[in-house]
């Protein structure tokens, strides 16, 4: 039989995957002997086998009443008891972290009732209806599905009445008034009576957080994060206690070291008189977790042993929620806290230093795209003048963008191409949208644990909270400090690392981290933090990683960054701008006399650009591949040049010849799909002469490049080839024409030859084809492209959101390597090639190599280097290392 309910005590942090993060947390804390108030934890297992039916599973609410009564037996009372009623929390609890996405019940089991003898018990009748009224509300919106801003509209219009500035100032009277309007608020919305059966109302709650695993908000975060769909959470019951029962209780949050910094210390936010969900929800501004040391001292010291021996038994950061009752302190929850990347990179080596962890360890707890972010640029602080308000430093960075007031504004805004703000009072969990469309959050209130901070904090947006100069007018959509009005639209610069908001685009500088990779220069501790794991993971890849260059300083640059050579030469951007006209010259030649002429005149031009490129990296592979896209892409286009000539027709002038043959050139060489038309190996085979004036150039760079005393490793790359005869007939005549300089120029000229892999057929012939090709390097965008059948440039805008949205991608194709279809192509040809030739060099050149997720799965292939743009070459130094310690995939970084 299947077991759904386990007791805190008999888990422990091994267990996540069925109780859920915060439940197998829980149970690891309890074992630590801290103080959790004791509860029990519904699993996984029970919310999927829910979720797949519809119904709850058999014998579940048996063991849930079975473990309630040994929780009511230890306290002495039963749930909802009329004189001393157990309240209990029903929270989530997921296997990953996913905070504020799913549902919270606090308070369950308080009735018109028990409310009563909650009052005389605690002897405070104004806690006993406020805990009430947070039920009602909790309950009614999240179990029986009334708009939450009907109840916040109620809260609203008696605080009004009541002149009253905060929840604080309602007195008993004011709740239990307020208790009667949700109620008929219930009542009128949804047809049912508020339940007044304690054990209704936990069962009910149970199967609401269960269902809300597939609500909006919690899918949007999870295909943000690359959660899978398909984990369900876990429940956790727990006995309520009370930090609403007057100045001497309160609750908080804490972590171990700043989120935003690394910074050791105690940092968090503290709130008297208040139940957790309040100090998230920031919709009062708390106080720094240090005053907790002059308002209640012994709770303090024992807060901080506690955060002390769970970091030590953690080994990392942890995110701590706490509740005060009466002066006698409870953990709530512990779990690896969320943190920027700057604070990863800073925790990660202090830990290390600190001999907590393996260095190792520390490598594998940063990432690529927490590196990359902190090669973004700044703002220039010594030029933006005075700031427009500030508030806390909640996630670093800086953002630019239009001031929007909510998540539909953000979204519509976004979609448009234009960078936004999201600037609110405070963000709640149905802000998620807004917050991932805009490039940074602004809230007038909250404190650095509440959910705007920490959502942006996960999603590496920038932050600033609690802007308390700032007052937030949603309705009029806009914001003003003092005299000044900021209306929606105007644009608005955000510095999550100062937390200061700024009027208009602030100018940006290069970031520190920036700076070390282009000279070197370790001007901060961060910067070297970042410098120690960049030699950490390059002690540990197997992979090289080159870098797509096409010009000189592109290879230069690349150099300083780390490059280990140039996994991708693009020849055919030589042929923009001026030379042009060159190759315009050469398609429209009436003789071979005329185009060996244009060829003629392009190689020299050619052969100084690999020249330059060849110095950049002298001693370090250069992979040049020949011209791939169809030439008609180097002519006008085609309709710009009907219209040109209608138009000189038109006023009865002569058009110009040369724009007539043009256009005649165009219209011959117009192809329907032009992606899989005259291109690649396909034109060097029907083109005469182009491939050996590109071969020609390449190999007397080489003997200019030796003569002059460098060490130049030129390969030559064949693209687009899908049959083996194919390449045989090319490397024939590159052979020749390498054969030609060297006897000319006395130097031996003897280059690999090699081919893209980048057709499905190319894939599954690579056996054949490396009879012929002395490397692959797999080009995963066109074979992304051919082996799903789309166009790039036309699906990405029609339909991707949409297969986004429905699950079917978890991430574009483009972005991240689809494992099952294009990877698979990927293991045949590594597989078959080098059963043909065992010392087959193998590389990737698409997009996918500077992407994190997609360089793991390379190193897991065999791939023997990636090769990406020059600013992505240290983010796949660092994950290239982090694949070699995970010996396989990707290890989880959430």
């Amino acid at each position: 039989m299947v077991r759904y309910v386990y007791d805190f005590a008999e888990g422990g942090r091994d267990l996540a995957g069925l109780l859920g993060g915060k439940g197998a947390n829980l149970a690891e804390m309890a074992r630590l002997g801290l103080p959790v108030p004791p509860g029990f934890t519904v699993t996984t297992d029970a919310c999927r086998a829910f979720l797949a039916t519809g119904t709850e599973p058999d014998g579940l609410m048996r063991e849930v009443s079975d473990h309630l009564t040994t929780l009511e037996e230890a306290a002495g009372r039963r749930l909802g008891q009329p004189d001393d009623p157990l309240l209990l929390s029903v929270r989530s609890g997921a296997r990953f972290s996913m905070p504020g996405m799913m549902e919270t019940i606090l308070d369950i089991g308080l009735t018109d009732e028990s409310v009563l003898g909650l009052a005389k018990t605690s002897g405070n009748e104004r806690f006993a209806w406020d805990s009430y009224r947070r039920l009602v509300q909790m309950f009614g919106s999240t179990v029986m599905g009334v708009d939450g801003s009907l109840f916040e509209g109620v809260l609203d219009d008696l605080k009004r009445a009541r002149g009253a500035a905060s929840d604080l100032d309602l007195t008993a009277e004011d709740l239990a008034g307020l208790v009667e309007s949700y109620r008929n608020l219930v009542r009128q919305e949804t047809g049912e009576y508020f339940p007044q059966s304690p054990a209704e109302q936990l069962r009910r709650a149970v199967l609401a957080v269960f269902e809300s695993w597939n609500g909006e908000r919690a899918r949007i975060y999870r295909h943000r994060e690359h959660i899978p769909d398909d984990l369900g959470t876990a429940v956790n019951v727990q006995t309520m206690v009370f930090g609403n029962l007057g100045a001497d209780s309160g609750s908080g949050v804490a972590f171990t070291r700043d989120p935003a910094t690394g910074r050791p210390g105690l940092y968090g936010d503290y709130l008297a008189n208040a139940q957790g969900e309040d100090v998230v929800a920031g919709i009062r501004n708390t106080v720094p977790l240090t005053a907790l040391a002059e308002l209640d001292p012994v709770s303090y010291e024992q807060l901080r042993s506690h955060m002390s021996t769970l970091e030590t038994h953690y080994r990392d950061l942890c995110d701590i929620e706490f509740t005060i009752e009466r002066g006698r302190l409870w953990m709530l929850q512990t779990r690896v806290g969320k943190r920027t990347a700057e604070a990863a990179f800073a925790i990660a080596t202090e830990l290390a230093d600190e001999g907590l962890i393996t260095p190792d360890e520390s490598l594998a707890r940063v990432s690529g795209e927490g590196l990359a972010r902190l090669m973004f640029p700044r703002f220039d602080t010594s030029a933006v003048g005075k700031a427009l308000a500030h508030g806390l430093p909640a996630s670093p960075g800086a953002a630019v963008g239009a001031a929007v007031f909510d998540s539909a504004e953000a979204v519509r805004r976004s979609a448009a191409g234009e960078k936004v703000v999201l600037v609110r009072q405070e963000t709640t969990p149905d802000d998620l949208p807004g917050m991932i469309a805009a490039q940074a959050v602004l809230t007038s209130r909250g404190g650095k644990t509440s959910h705007a901070a920490v959502v942006a904090r996960g999603m590496g947006r920038v932050c600033v909270c609690g802007a308390e100069e700032i007052t937030v007018d949603t309705g009029a959509r806009r914001f003003t400090v003092g005299a000044t009005v900021v209306e929606e639209g105007t644009v608005v610069s955000v510095d999550g690392s100062e937390g200061a908001v700024y009027l208009g685009a602030a100018p940006l500088v290069d970031s520190a981290v920036m700076r070390y990779f282009e000279t070197g220069e370790r001007s901060d501790a961060l910067v070297g933090a970042v410098a120690g794991v960049m030699e950490r993971a390059d002690g540990a890849r197997r992979l090289e990683v080159r870098a797509n260059a096409d010009t000189p300083e592109d290879a230069a640059r690349a150099r300083r960054f780390g490059a280990q050579g140039v996994g991708l030469c693009r020849t055919e951007h030589m042929f923009l701008g001026e030379r042009r006209k060159l190759v315009e010259a050469m398609i429209l030649a009436s003789d071979e006399t005329e185009r060996e002429r244009a060829l003629g005149a392009l190689l020299p031009l050619q052969r100084k650009d690999f020249s330059g490129i060849l110095e950049a990296m002298d001693g370090l592979p250069v992979t040049i591949r020949l011209i791939d896209p169809p030439l008609h892409e180097f002519l006008p286009d085609r309709t710009e040049l009907a219209v040109r000539i209608a138009a000189v027709e038109g006023r009865g002038e002569r058009p110009d010849p040369h724009d007539t043959d043009l256009l005649g050139a165009v219209s011959r060489m117009h192809e329907e799909n032009p992606m899989l038309g005259l291109r690649g190996v396909r034109l060097g085979l029907v083109v005469p002469g182009l491939v050996a004036m590109q071969v020609r150039a390449i190999a007397e760079a080489v003997v200019e490049r030796t003569r002059a005393g460098g060490r130049p490793r030129a390969e030559i790359m064949v693209p687009l080839v899908g049959a083996v005869e194919e390449l045989r007939i090319e490397r024939a005549e590159v052979e020749r024409v390498l054969a030609e300089v060297s006897q000319e120029s006395g130097v031996p000229v003897r280059l690999p030859v090699g081919t893209m892999i980048e057709l499905p057929r190319a894939a599954l012939t690579a056996g054949r084809i490396a009879e012929e090709a002395e490397f692959f390097s797999f080009g995963t965008n066109d074979l992304t492209q051919t082996t799903w059948g789309f166009s790039r440039d036309d699906v990405e805008a029609e339909f991707f959101s949409a297969y986004l949205d429905k699950g079917i991608f978890a991430t574009s194709p483009f972005e991240t390597l689809d494992r099952d279809g294009v990877g698979r192509l990927v293991r045949i040809a590594v597989d078959e090639g080098r059963a043909t030739r065992p010392d087959l060099k193998i590389g990737v050149c698409g997009e996918h190599g500077g992407d994190p997720e997609s360089v793991h799965f390379f190193h897991a292939a065999g791939l023997d280097y990636v090769s990406c743009s020059p600013f992505r070459v240290p983010v796949a130094r660092l994950e290239a290392g982090r694949a070699a310690l995970s010996g396989t995939e990707a290890s989880d970084s959430r």
